[in-house]
């Protein structure tokens, strides 16, 4: 016990690209005050000003500063404002998350000590061949990398982005008491929607390239041609929206499809939904996902990065290759032909994959050994350096 209470007084700095809108940003965040509820020192540091969870965070006793970076505008002076904050607070772990963030605090070492430094990567691709020779470069500036899934991890030790001994695989975590199936919530939700006699399929997720709702539109309009109590409900807000409007009007299609917006009550939404459908083109491990099944949805996705770990094709939902619109329609109509019972055993065995291996207590737990497996490397080779 008293080691537990002597270490739990360690400092983690967060480093993050932005304090946004995302599943990168949510899994930091949820993190950060787990931690902090576990006795640690937290502190936060966005490259960009926060747009989000500032507050929450400061509110939960969380430090919070920005290096006042620009979206997509190289600032060297984020380095030289990064290494006077680390030599201020003087940390005992630094874990940076996104391939800006990461490659960022990797440079920051050379200028300022860092006892231990974990950098996790989010998607199975964060860019182009430039972005992984950079990583390549700085690989031995971190300790440790992670990933979300183990497709994303594989991949980036097969192009050699990462060495084999320095990658972990990590996966998102999900809070299985707020993402849970809720009866009167569905009622109450599905009564509010107007949607109570209707077949309802739920999409989250940022209306950006990445997520490939053009694919998800042409999809639901096959279906919706032979189905007339059908709803598509689009949860999530970004800059394609204006153009996936359009879209859904040339599909004659807008009186079946609502665009929700940002919203704060995702688990109620799950809850009235019959399932979830995501048509990403390419992704990390989802939250999405792992929230849904929470929740006891099943879910038809693409097959495209930790979504299979997620998904078991069969047997939780429906895996079909992504950008083909007539194989995510033949999956939809599939998943609306089981019947109630059928989809509920399926939504029922999500939510125990998501209890055995994402509830977000197991993920804390795991990150918190880690750092302190890695702290205590880190002191004893600094007393095998001892003279």
């Amino acid at each position: 016990m008293e080691k537990v209470v002597r270490e739990s007084r360690r400092h983690v700095v967060f480093v993050i690209t932005s304090l946004d809108a995302g599943g990168a940003q949510a899994q930091v965040v949820r993190l950060a005050g787990a931690l902090k509820q576990r006795g640690w020192k937290v502190s936060l540091v966005s490259m960009i000003p926060p747009r989000l969870y500032a507050s929450e965070l400061q509110g939960a006793g969380i430090f919070v500063e920005t290096l006042h970076m620009r979206r997509k505008v190289p600032d060297p002076r984020g380095v030289l404002r990064l290494a006077r904050l680390l030599k201020e607070w003087r940390p005992d772990v630094v874990h940076s998350h996104m391939v800006h963030a990461n490659i960022l605090v990797r440079v920051t070492r050379l200028l300022v000590p860092v006892p231990v430094l974990v950098c996790s990567i989010r998607s199975v691709y964060e860019g182009g061949r430039l972005r992984e020779m950079l990583y390549r470069l700085t690989d031995p500036l971190c300790d440790l990398t992670t990933h979300v899934c183990r497709a994303g991890a594989e991949r980036f030790v097969r192009v050699k982005a990462v060495s084999a001994r320095r990658m972990r695989y990590i996966p998102n975590g999900v809070d299985t008491e707020i993402f849970r199936p809720d009866d009167a919530a569905r009622v109450q939700m599905r009564a509010h929607l107007g949607v109570q006699d209707t077949f309802v399929w739920l999409a989250v997720g940022r209306l950006e390239p990445a997520k490939d709702y053009p694919t998800l539109l042409h999809a639901f309009e096959k279906v919706a041609r032979h189905c007339s109590s059908i709803k598509l409900l689009l949860a999530g807000e970004g800059a394609l929206r204006d153009i996936l409007k359009k879209m859904v009007c040339q599909l004659h299609i807008e009186d079946r499809v609502t665009f929700l917006g940002a919203r704060q009550d995702i688990p109620q939404l799950m809850n009235a939904a019959d399932a979830c459908v995501m048509s990403s083109a390419w992704e990390g491990l989802p939250n999405v996902l792992l929230e849904a099944h929470a929740c006891g949805l099943p879910i038809v996705a693409t097959d495209v990065g930790g979504n299979s770990e997620v998904v078991i094709d069969g047997e939780t939902g429906f895996l079909v290759p992504p950008r083909q619109p007539e194989a995510l329609a033949q999956a939809m109509r599939r998943m609306m032909a089981l019947g109630t019972q059928q989809r509920a055993r399926m939504g029922q065995a999500g939510r125990q994959h998501v209890l055995q291996n994402y509830n977000m207590e197991r993920i804390v737990k795991q990150w918190e050994e880690l750092y302190l497996d890695l702290c205590s490397r880190r002191n004893y080779q600094l007393q095998e350096k001892a003279p």
